[in-house]
């Protein structure tokens, strides 16, 4: 082996070693602005919910709203919030509503039942509000109290 081929494939060597490390660089730098990006989207859907949450448990309280839907509404944004939130005994109103009516048809499933069924279900449901009324309400304004302490989640 001669010393200018040996000098040449130290050369490339070097060349490779520097290419590769600036790709690395360049993927480095790419993975943080991707990592920033989520963190600023995880943070504006925190506002987001904190903002929905304030606007659902306002309108519970006004009675504006079905307990059904709020309740549901507010478990849901609480657990986008921070799962541990449901668990709050303040709280807990809107998982065991949650609980107690998950099985009831909405929307297009809805509609699909007779209207005996559908009745019937309004039933359950009415009987359901009547039973966890004091409760959900009292747990929108346990979150309105919350929030006014300014409660915002893990984040």
């Amino acid at each position: 082996m001669s010393l200018t081929y040996a000098l040449l494939l130290l050369l490339v060597a070097v060349v490779v070693i520097v290419a590769l490390g600036g790709y690395a660089y360049r993927l480095r730098k790419e993975v943080k602005r991707r990592d920033a990006f989520r963190v600023a989207e995880d943070q504006q859907a925190q506002l987001k919910s904190l903002e929905n949450l304030d606007w659902v448990t306002a309108a519970l309280v006004q009675e504006q709203v079905d307990i059904t839907e709020g309740a549901w509404r507010c478990k849901v944004l609480l657990e986008i919030i921070d799962p541990s939130l449901t668990e709050k005994p303040e709280f807990q109103a809107f998982a065991e509503h949650y609980e107690r009516t998950k099985h009831l048809k909405t929307h297009s499933a809805r509609q699909k039942l007779t209207p005996r069924e559908r009745m019937e279900e309004d039933r359950e449901r009415l009987a359901a509000e009547e039973q966890m009324r004091s409760a959900v309400l009292a747990a929108a304004q346990a979150v309105m109290t919350w929030r006014k302490k300014g409660g915002q989640g893990l984040h």
